[in-house]
């Protein structure tokens, strides 16, 4: 399991309740914590390529550190809702890897994603010897994000875990006739995710979407999966509301 929030952080972070070992720390980072955004971004935003002042954005990223007790500065990605991962294993990358996930294996290398509706996947070893996360869009989720993370692992299927972040829940989450295709396309099963809504629309379950992924790529322990970024708009940034917003960061280490 996780550990708990410091008494600092307590009820503006969330921390996974897993059963995970304890060398494995994560977290979600919420527009609750203190931050220097100001509208629409307020007030705690991560995301470089939002629209917020580059300043004021590497402020809150530089506050993360002592915010969250990190034992090193986050690998962020640039994220393109593709299915591309990469290691950071001690490798230099000069610039942000083009990525949509990433693995590590190595203790003190903290793993982030950033969302604003997008699906945040946390997958670990059990015994805590490995860690990774992905971005997990409705394209990247469709296109085989969470199967490319789990194959780029090196733990042994079996003993590998996952939990879900928050991201856009399956009551206010409409979308259209393509994303349900690129779904159906894959998986014929993929339908018990869709809800009709109104001609040509379906509310779409991510979460179910995600499990049904993880499963067919050996992963069966999920645990998460139960916030809705759409919804609970005083804790999360969701683009699907606001359009302009800033975004929450899923950060994932092994404790060195």
């Amino acid at each position: 399991m996780s550990a708990p929030a410091s008494p600092s952080t307590a009820g503006t972070i969330l921390v996974p309740d897993w059963p995970v070992s304890a060398r494995v720390r994560a977290a979600v980072t919420t527009r609750l914590l203190p931050g220097a955004s100001r509208a629409p971004f307020d007030a705690f935003n991560l995301g470089a390529h939002c629209g917020d002042d580059p300043a004021v954005v590497a402020a809150n990223r530089a506050a993360l550190l002592p915010l969250l007790g990190l034992p090193g500065k986050p690998c962020w990605l640039r994220q393109v809702h593709g299915t591309n991962v990469v290691r950071f294993d001690g490798q230099a990358y000069a610039e942000e890897p083009q990525a949509d996930g990433a693995v590590t294996s190595t203790p003190g290398v903290v793993l982030a994603v950033l969302t604003a509706d997008c699906l945040p996947v946390v997958i670990a070893a059990r015994d805590g010897s490995e860690v990774a996360v992905a971005h997990a869009g409705w394209k990247g989720l469709a296109g085989g994000i969470l199967e490319v993370t789990v194959a780029a692992m090196r733990t042994t299927l079996g003993e590998c875990i996952a939990w879900l972040g928050p991201a856009a829940g399956p009551d206010a989450y409409e979308i259209g006739m393509e994303v349900r295709d690129a779904f159906l396309a894959h998986d014929r099963g993929a339908a018990v995710a869709f809800t009709p809504t109104r001609p040509g629309h379906w509310r779409v379950d991510l979460y179910a979407l995600a499990r049904q992924r993880l499963a067919d790529a050996g992963v069966r322990d999920v645990s998460g999966g139960d916030r809705c970024t759409i919804s609970e708009a005083q804790a999360f940034f969701s683009h699907r509301r606001d359009q302009r917003t800033g975004r929450m960061a899923t950060l994932a280490w092994i404790e060195p």
